[in-house]
């Protein structure tokens, strides 16, 4: 791999709960001394892109708020001038700006991790408004993400039970979708074959970035399980990567 720019996954790649990955830190200072452009793409769907930016401050990690990728920033985008019956954290909509968030025969039903918060009043009212023609959006289809106190079911089961009830199909807006990830590249401005996705999550973060034309490089720290087969790089974790790309420059 002849690499010049890196999309890197946050939770499981970057930090566990509120601990850094050991190295985490020091391994993106080398690689941007390096010269590689770096980006970093999250799942996230709890909260919004100023709180992940300050999260990561507070754990040592330092860049800018525009350099952090989030489906909520997709989907505004998508919905643009539509209105949206919207199943996520009260604290998402503030990055949801501009979007017409009604109860009233929206345009879209808007799905992220809302908790506790799916309660079967509000995946009924979901239900409904799918039935009457919103078309289902969902921030991400995430099986489960690992929390402090183990693995935790995700947005995905409930956006399949929304799918499954109405006979509709969400349209995705985060990874493993191709257009998050097109939106990344643009403002690295780089081509997808000059950039590789680092994350923990062999489907969302290497699966997806492969199917969008980058490389995938799998570490093994977070909710990783166990290898697939699918990634062009599988290291222990994000702190054996600038040694890991050296080499490979060297062996090219």
């Amino acid at each position: 791999m002849r690499l010049k720019g890196l999309l890197v996954d946050l939770d499981g790649t970057l930090y566990v709960g509120d601990e850094p990955v050991a190295g985490a830190r020091e391994a993106l200072g080398s690689l941007e001394a390096s010269g590689f452009a770096l980006r970093y793409v999250t799942n996230t769907t709890r909260r919004p892109r100023r709180w992940v930016r300050e999260h990561l401050l507070a754990l040592g990690f330092e860049f800018g708020e525009a350099e952090v990728f989030t489906p909520a920033r997709a989907a505004a985008g998508r919905i643009g001038a539509g209105t949206c019956f919207a199943l996520v954290d009260e604290s998402l909509l503030e990055d949801l700006a501009g979007v017409t968030i009604t109860d009233d025969h929206p345009d879209y039903v808007l799905v992220g991790d809302l908790g506790e918060g799916f309660t079967y009043g509000r995946l009924n009212g979901a239900f409904r408004h799918l039935v009457e023609g919103a078309e289902l959006l969902a921030l991400q289809k995430n099986r489960y993400w690992r929390t402090e106190g183990g693995i935790s079911l995700d947005a995905g089961p409930f956006v399949a039970a929304l799918e499954y009830a109405s006979g509709k199909q969400a349209a995705v807006v985060g990874k493993p979708e191709q257009g998050f990830f097109r939106l990344a590249l643009q403002d690295l401005g780089l081509p997808a074959h000059d950039v590789a996705m680092v994350g923990d999550d062999a489907e969302a973060d290497v699966a997806g970035a492969k199917r969008a034309g980058l490389a995938g490089i799998q570490v093994r720290t977070g909710k990783w399980q166990a290898d697939t087969g699918e990634a062009d790089l599988v290291i222990d974790s994000i702190a054996d990567l600038p040694g890991a790309l050296e080499l490979e420059r060297g062996e090219g």
